[in-house]
Order: C-alpha cells, then structure tokens, then sequence
C-alpha cells in the first residue's frame, strides 16, 4: 500500500488524521533526502577512489538494491513498476561491470551528482523552507486563536470587532500555507519518480561508452533500457497533466471572490456561474452576465474579483429558451437551463440564491421544466448517442483517416475554439446531420475536426465508458497481470449499453488506425491514452484522488485499442445467465439489506394503461441486454426472437419486472424495513420502523416521495414496504 493521497480539503479541518498523513510523506521526504546525499557521496567516491573502484561499485550497488519507492496511491501503472524495478536493474548491472575492473568514468559528477545535488536543493529543499513557512505560521494561528479566546467579553465591542478581523486574517493566511506546503508535498513525491531515476540512467549509459567490454553488456542492457525510457517518458507526461489538474483544483478552492450587483440599463445583469465540460469532468466558472430583452443578447464574461482580470474571451448569444432546473435533477441549487440560437448544447447556470434565480427567470421569460418520458427524443443542439451523434463521429474519423492520419500530433493538438465550436454547430445542425453522404470540407483543419470530436464526446450527458462503471475499470487497470486487465475490461465494456459499446468500438479501432502510423503521427498508444482517458472515463467526483487515478484511466485506453478486435468482437468468458443473475441478487438480498446509495437504472414516469406494456417489455429488453453476451445481444435486435410477456411465470423474468407501485397509485402509508441515514438535503434519515405518510413515486428513479415528522423528501424504495 502506497502512501494515502493528501486532500485539500482536509487543510481546512486540520485533523489529526490529516496531521498523520502529512506526516507520513514528509518521512518520506526525508528518506528520500538521505537517500540521494548518500548515493552522491557514493557517486563521488567512485570517480575519485579508482584503486578502491571494486568496493565502492558495490556499495553503490547494493544502496540501490535496498531502496524501495513508495508511490502515492494503492496501486502502480506498469511504467511506475517498471521505474521502481529500475533500480535493482543498475545494482544487478553494477555488479556485473565490477568484474571487468575498467576504470573509465569521466563526466560522471555532470550527468549524476549535478542533477541528483540540483533535485535534492531545489525540489526537497524547497519543501523543507515550506514546511518551516507552515510551523510557523501554525504556531502563529495558534497562539493568536488562544490570545483571542482569553479576550475579557467586558472589552468594548470595537475592540472585540477588530481582534474578530484579525483573528480571521490569520485563519485564512495560514489555509492558504497549508495549501500551498500541501501542493509542493504532492509534487516533489510526484517529480522524483524521474527527476531521481533519469540521472542514473545517464550515468550508466556514460560508463557503457567508456568500458572496453562494456559494448556487450549495453547490448544485453537495451532492450529494458528502451522501455525504462518509455516509462519515465509516459511517468513525466502523466505527471504534467496531473500537475496541473492538483493545480487547477488547489487554486479553485483557494479562491473566494466576493459577491455585488450593480444597477445598469441591461434587463438584468450580474454573477452567474456557468457549467463548462473539460477534459476532467465539469467545472463551474464564474461568469458577470448581461441580459438585453429587445435583442435577446446573453453576454457572459469570465472574471475573476479577486485577481481584478478576465479569465478568458466574452462569449454573446442569442437566447432561444431559458428553463428552471429541479432540485432533484442536478447537484447545485439555484440552477437554470438556458439554450442559444448560435450555439449548440444546452448552457446550465447557477444564480446565487432563488430570489436571483426568479428575477433573471422573469427577465429572460424563463419556463418551468416539461419532464418527458420518451427517452430517444433529442432536444436541438444537445450531444447525444442517436444517429446524429454517430453520424458526427463517423464523418470526424472519415476526415482524419482520409485526409490527415499522418499529421504529426494528431488529437494532441488542439484546433481554434470558436473554429471548433462553428464545425460543431454545422455538424449538429439536423437538417446538415441528416446528408449522411456529404463529408466534412476540405477548408476545416484536421486540428480542428479532431478538437470537434473529443468536444462532442466530453458533451454528452454523461461520459462515454459512464459514471457507474468508471471504477470497476480503474480496477481492473490495476490487477497485477496484463491477461487479468484484458479479460476483466472486456466483461465490462460488454456490460455498457448497446449503444455506448458502439460508440465505444467505433472509436477505438479508429484510434487504432491511428496508432498504426504512430511512426508519421508520433502518436502511440500510450499516447492516444493521455489524450482520451479524462474525455471518455472521467470520474463523477473531482478529488485530488481522482487526479492521481488518471494513469489508470489511460491504461484502459490502452487495452482497448491494443485488444480491441478480441473486445469487441468476441464474447467474454463465463457470462452470467438470467438464472444466474437472478439467484446472485437473490441471495445479495437475503444476505444483506440494500445499499441508500443504489439506484436502478430504469426510469419510471406515469402513463397511460396502453404505455404500461410497451414500457414493461422495453425494460426487459435494457436489463437483458446488460447481462448477456454479444450473441444474446443479436438475438435481442430481432424482432421476432424476443416480446416478452410480463406474466410469463419464467423466473428469469420475474426479477427484471418493476416491483414499485404504478405512478397512478394514490399516496399512501409505507413502513421502512431498514434505517437509512440522509446523504443529501432532499432524503430522509430514518430507523427501522419508522412510518411514512403521502408516499408516492418521485421523478427520481428508484426513490419515493414521502412525509416523516412533517418534512417532505426521498425515501429508497427498497427500503420499504406499504401498508
């Protein structure tokens, strides 16, 4: 088990958990230091003794054989393996070169003792003067807190006011320390993993060149000597995008802007936060908008208060709709949706109370939310995986792979955004996305279309590989054997909806094509894995730990354009059957009550008595499409091998069919077979026992709506029965 990942949030807090853990790493820190004087005193004695040369190699050797990295997380990729592996490969190296006795080592102090001197004074030295920064301003705090506290209550109120003032001044200084000693902790652990191992590796290829048998042992040496370089290479460029992921999240929650509105001729105007898709997750960005009813005119601006800048280019649109966001259908409070003439998609604001949400509602003519229960119907300008959707990938990979498979940093380099966001606006337009025959033109730069191709991925609803399975990839990315990773993503790629998995094989034999010309394109697979694991395996939560997961999500990448004739066109091993499915959560039930957090995945609506049938066998056909094979899934598109009949006495229907009561049922009494404690403001928190009144189906699926103790709000519905 590596060493626990050191969150931000916990800075705040400051708990003695965090203190341990913080702890823990700077024990590192200092191992690592005394690590590398002593190799460099090592190294040292080696150039100057020659006559002790046979001694001092081996000392030098056996120091490396003994240490061990410790890597933050609970697993390693291959590449960190192999970088941990390295090590005992010099020693074994080392060993073997004493017995030729040649005693060239020339430029050995340039290519070793410099950077490893340069890495230990400005990486670990640097977090030794943070560490001393952040003592002292905890000493400082903590004497200030006490001082504070002892203050009399008689002292007079201005008194009182301005020790409040500077109390909080110091409180939020040392946040800002602790941050900011945690970030340079964070990345000194994440640096040495090369800065530490590259310098050694020079060293041996200088001894290599100097040795008169030393051509053979090289020879022998290269084949781990190429893959060693491949992995710090993959190492230092999943470094630099986690770098500045840990960055962008330390800075987001370092900053703190405060919150005015102005009076001005526009219809409304003031703070909006707008909700952008990246390639890790979403972000909300702050936003001082402007409303003008004649001309219908949104204006956003990025900016930001506290640094008095703009954070980017204004944006205008043409408002086409505004509608409200329930509670229930997305995290943040006091959300609205807003779709533009001149722009694709569908833009989701956050007002920063409900009065503010009602005045710019009334401004903009906004509408109450139309809950649909039709699921294939497609709003214009909204990324979804429907024929327009596919049509757009397939005329994107057409124009990479005819005009543009050689071009070198394919998908790694990024088009112009407005560029990116007109081809995007064509591209979605029904009546152009209908002309299946028609390409995309020669005027659009490759750059530009592969840009258009990931943004529309990142703009679907949810990402492409989906939220509930992001970590069952990642571990099956982190199994100890390459045959393990392959047979346990091939399982669940086939256990992804029908359409995902063919968005999905689409996808990545494309990027296999790509992979084949890595010669002329310079991007190999380990690179089209950087550019596509954010985009299509990105994690619900954005945490420091999800940051450092990255590594894995490429890897996923990785077996699937490596394997993907095996993944996607052959049958995984021991599929489950309906009976057997049927018998595991059978037994899962009886062993256990139901988990609060579980919600099904079929979606629930009141309908019509005619619906009711139609809507029951289409559940049945998405549960068994999950679950069986891909010979089973061609049997599924016939249409005539399977109607499913809802009486039918077969058990391996029974556990596919709705138990909850149909939406027109009036409101009544249930009784809860298990306590639940509340994750979210809009649940109820209960015992065994406990009854409910009111209870009906709610819009969320696999919740009910119920009334306890006067307070309305989500009941599981497996967690009850009705009286």
């Amino acid at each position: 088990m590596g060493l626990p990942a050191l969150e931000f949030s916990d800075c705040c807090l400051d708990s003695p958990h965090f203190r341990e853990t913080l702890k823990s790493h700077e024990a590192e820190l200092d191992k690592t230091n005394k690590f590398i004087k002593e190799l460099i005193k090592d190294g040292k004695s080696l150039v100057s003794a020659l006559k002790n040369l046979s001694s001092a190699k081996r000392k030098f050797a056996d120091s490396l054989n003994e240490f061990k990295f410790q890597c933050i997380g609970d697993a390693e990729t291959d590449d960190e393996m192999c970088i941990a592996r390295s090590l005992q490969e010099f020693a074994t190296v080392l060993r073997n070169l004493e017995d030729e006795r040649i005693r060239m080592i020339e430029n050995a102090s340039e290519v070793l003792i410099t950077p490893l001197e340069k890495f230990r004074k400005e990486q670990i030295g640097a977090a030794k003067e943070a560490k001393k920064k952040y003592d002292k301003e905890t000493e400082k705090y903590c004497g200030i807190l006490e001082k504070h506290l002892n203050l009399s209550s008689k002292k007079k109120e201005s008194q009182l006011q301005e020790a409040d003032s500077q109390v909080d001044l110091v409180r939020q200084h040392f946040y800002e320390v602790s941050l900011e000693y945690v970030f340079k902790v964070q990345e000194v652990q994440e640096r040495k993993m090369f800065e530490f191992v590259e310098p050694l590796l020079a060293f041996l290829q200088g001894l290599f060149t100097f040795y008169h048998h030393g051509y053979e042992l090289a020879k022998d040496f290269n084949d781990f000597k190429t893959q060693l370089t491949i992995s710090i290479q993959n190492t230092r460029n999943r470094f630099e995008g986690t770098r500045s992921e840990v960055e962008s999240l330390m800075k987001k929650m370092k900053e703190n802007p405060l919150e005015h509105k102005t009076i001005s001729p526009y219809t409304m105007e003031g703070y909006l936060y707008v909700q952008e898709k990246r390639h890790f997750g979403t972000s909300w960005v702050k936003h001082y908008c402007t409303y003008q009813r004649d001309s219908k005119q949104i204006t956003m601006v990025p900016f930001d208060q506290k640094s008095g800048g703009k954070g980017g280019e204004d944006e205008s649109v043409t408002l086409k709709s505004c509608t409200r966001r329930k509670t229930d259908s997305i995290e943040k409070r006091f959300c609205f949706d807003v779709e533009a003439v001149d722009r694709p998609g569908v833009i989701t604001m956050q007002a920063l109370s409900e009065e503010d949400r009602r005045l710019w509602m009334e401004a903009m003519d906004g509408r109450e939310p139309v809950y649909n229960s039709n699921k294939d119907s497609q709003s214009e300008g909204t990324a979804q995986l429907d024929s327009i959707g596919f049509s757009i990938i397939r005329k994107c990979i057409h124009a990479v792979e005819t005009r543009g498979i050689n071009e070198q940093g394919l998908y790694r380099i990024v088009g112009v955004n407005s560029r990116v966001q007109k081809l995007l606006s064509i591209l979605m337009d029904p009546r152009t996305a209908s002309e299946t025959e028609t390409d995309i033109c020669a005027e659009w730069e490759i750059k530009t279309i592969t840009s258009a191709l990931k943004t529309y991925l990142r703009m679907l609803p949810g990402p492409l590989m989906m939220y509930q399975f992001q970590r069952s990839f990642i571990k099956a990315a982190k199994l100890e054997n390459q045959e393990s990773r392959v047979s346990e993503i091939h399982s669940l790629v086939h256990r992804l909806p029908e359409k995902n998995r063919q968005m999905l094989q689409l996808l990545m034999n494309h990027l296999a094509n790509v992979a084949n010309n890595h010669k002329q394109n310079l991007m190999t697979v380990a690179n089209l894995g950087v550019v596509f694991g954010p985009t299509l395996l990105r994690p619900q939560e954005e945490t420091v730990a999800a940051i450092m997961d990255i590594k894995f999500q490429n890897i996923v990448i990785e077996i699937l354009i490596e394997n993907h004739e095996k993944i996607f066109n052959t049958v995984p091993d021991a599929p489950l059957t309906n009976a057997q499915l049927h018998l595991s959560r059978k037994k899962s039930s009886d062993s256990k009550p139901p988990s609060c957090s579980e919600r099904p995945l079929t979606l629930f609506h009141a309908m019509q008595s005619t619906e009711k049938q139609e809507q029951r066998n289409s559940l049945i056909d998405s549960s068994l499409e999950s679950v069986v094979s891909s010979n089973a899934n061609s049997i599924l598109n016939s249409s005539s091998s399977l109607q499913p009949n809802v009486n039918s006495s077969d058990p391996d229907l029974d556990v596919l069919k709705p138990t909850r009561p149909n939406s027109l049922t009036p409101f009544r009494k249930a009784k809860a077979l298990y306590a639940c404690k509340a994750e979210h403001d809009s649940e109820l928190s209960f015992t065994a026992g406990t009854v409910f009144d009111n209870v009906h189906p709610s819009q969320e699926p696999g919740w009910l709506e119920g009334t306890l103790n006067g307070k309305t709000g989500l009941i599981p519905e497996n967690y009850v029965e009705f009286l």
